[in-house]
């Protein structure tokens, strides 16, 4: 682990996982990812959020360093890459107290075994005086799952901050440029965030009368300048844009055929367009451009009167995390018979869009299915116009 003093007697115990390229087996990660946890030395020490199991003696071994006995260990969220090595911790520090949010306490005993008479739960708004430091304890929900809190220390106006503005990102840099995060910020907000996007709206509202001088996440770099990713976070949540995702597989070519015509169409009539093919795109791509789409053309063939399998996994996967998109339209081939409509919408049941009149056609497409497409593209170029 790196021990870096980020404010007086504040410091972040940071473990570098560089060679990490999946997280909970799902989340592409190419740059790796970050566990942070943070000690605020005072008259009483103050060890916020501890890190993955694995990596428990490494954080033992730095507190040693730093010579102090922990009196409270802030547990922001339960999931295991953040509370993992508490059972370590109280091993070590047995006179500890862990302060956790209520819908946390149920969830360190069953998931750790933590014995409940070490669990302090704290409410909304709590104080701590640890000395000269003052911990402003504030719940957000569902950011990214019902225990999360997030912790606002003065005098130095950190937010500690959890998961909320975290980013998958192994670096040593301390990020004060927007270019440094964007790109992985983003693709941990798809992942992770895009669920509750309307609780984050809630919860950036809480923060909002801060003032805010540095943000230190659970995962990724520590952020200089909190305006920038607090900026992201409230375009993320609350905005759509005019871009069209067209996400698409084809087996023999005629599903190829329709993107292709539909893709210089919509070109023609001005509409922003990312086009990936799931033969050879990565699912983590596919997630970040849907963050801030308003459209989403689904082109799939059938294998076996269902959507192909890629097409099938990323429509639950997309069904899953919810972006934001306001329409969607299926485009398609068959050879003797399609179910595809019916799978496809099955697979979207939770998304809240408006399906646009499909165009599917057997075998090859003719000169009257591209007319069929050129009037898809005039409707969403139409749709997308009253998204403000």
């Amino acid at each position: 682990m790196v021990i870096k003093k980020i404010a007086r007697e504040v410091y972040a115990l940071q473990n570098f996982d560089w060679d990490r390229r999946t997280f909970d087996s799902i989340i592409e990660i190419p740059k790796g990812t970050t566990y942070n946890s943070f000690l605020i030395k005072d008259e009483k020490n103050i060890l916020i959020d501890s890190t993955e199991p694995s990596m428990a003696d490494e954080l033992l071994d730095d507190l040693e360093s730093l010579d102090v006995q922990i009196d409270y260990i802030v547990s922001q969220h339960a999931e295991q890459d953040h509370s993992g090595a508490i059972p370590a911790l109280l091993r070590e520090y047995p006179n500890a107290k862990i302060l956790e949010t209520r819908a946390c306490k149920e969830l360190l005993e069953n998931l750790l075994g933590i014995p409940a008479k070490k669990i302090q739960s704290i409410d909304d708004g709590q104080v701590l005086s640890a000395g000269r430091h003052q911990l402003n304890f504030i719940v957000t929900p569902w950011v990214h799952w019902p225990d999360t809190m997030v912790t606002y220390l003065l005098p130095e106006s950190i937010l500690f901050s959890c998961d909320f503005f975290a980013s998958h990102f192994a670096t040593t840099k301390t990020i004060s440029k927007l270019d440094d995060i964007q790109e992985e910020a983003k693709r941990y907000y798809a992942h992770i965030m895009m669920p509750f996007s309307q609780m984050i709206q809630g919860n950036l509202e809480k923060l909002r009368n801060l003032e805010i001088r540095m943000i230190a996440p659970s995962h990724g770099p520590i952020i200089e300048k909190p305006e920038i990713i607090l900026n992201l976070y409230e375009g993320w949540s609350s905005q759509t844009s005019k871009k069209v995702i067209i996400a698409y597989i084809s087996m023999h070519g005629s599903t190829e055929l329709m993107v292709k015509h539909i893709t210089r169409t919509l070109i023609d009539l001005d509409v922003n367009i990312r086009v990936l093919n799931l033969a050879n795109a990565s699912t983590g791509e596919l997630i970040m451009e849907l963050v801030d789409s308003g459209a989403m053309i689904i082109a799939s063939p059938t294998v076996l009167t269902r959507p192909h399998p890629c097409a099938a996994y990323m429509l639950y996967l997309v069904n899953m995390l919810k972006p934001p998109i306001k329409y969607a339209a299926l485009i398609g081939s068959y050879g003797w018979g399609t179910l595809i409509e019916k799978e496809t919408k099955k697979l979207f049941d939770t998304m809240n869009v408006e399906f646009l009149e499909p165009v599917i056609v057997k075998g090859k497409p003719c000169e009257e299915d591209f007319e069929r497409l050129d009037k898809l593209a005039h409707e969403i170029k139409e749709k997308l116009e009253v998204i403000e």
